[in-house]
């Protein structure tokens, strides 16, 4: 059970992966947005995960992983207790900007399992960014995909002049005031 690492493999050419993890059993299309944006300049690969260590089989194929998004679903307990024992799986240059928490089913803070403050000090211990959306709403499910993408872009070192963790710290300054 290996740990996953920012810098184990070479960047390849034009292209960006990420990594969603905590899925459970959400559709991919539900997490994913609807269609992909028609014009891009990089090749994008998105890898699904219901929980880390990744299995060791398919290492040789797998890329290297730009950025990783932990996906927290705010009705489920067991989504917070999943992404938590994850976090074990990674290694600490990955918190260095190239890991967020996304927390779903906000439109429904009637139904919440999990406390915000619980979210918050995640996002704190971490040193990472906390993004919220709902997926059932369509507009919200595409600006995130969209939001997603801009920050995989810079992860990935195809902003010139931005890295993730400057990107990162800016988040979380605006995320304050």
């Amino acid at each position: 059970m290996a740990v996953l690492r920012p810098f184990d493999k070479l960047p390849a050419l034009n292209s960006a992966a990420l990594l969603l993890v905590g899925l459970g059993r959400r559709a991919p299309d539900e997490a994913g947005g609807s269609d992909p944006p028609k014009k891009k300049d990089f090749k994008i690969s998105i890898h699904l995960a219901t929980s880390l260590p990744l299995p060791a089989e398919g290492d040789q194929l797998r890329p290297r992983i730009d950025l990783i998004v932990f996906l927290i679903d705010i009705k489920s307990k067991h989504s917070l207790k999943t992404v938590e024992a994850s976090l074990a799986y990674v290694d600490a240059s990955f918190f260095l900007g190239k890991v967020y928490f996304l927390v779903t089913g906000v439109g429904r803070m009637n139904c919440c399992s999990v406390t915000m403050n619980d979210i918050g000090k995640l996002g704190e211990v971490y040193c990472s960014p906390v993004l919220f959306c709902e997926l059932e709403l369509d507009s919200i499910r595409v600006s995130t995909a969209q939001r997603l993408l801009r920050i995989l872009k810079i992860c990935a070192g195809h902003v010139p002049g931005v890295s993730a963790l400057s990107f990162s710290l800016l988040m979380k300054k605006s995320a304050e005031n």
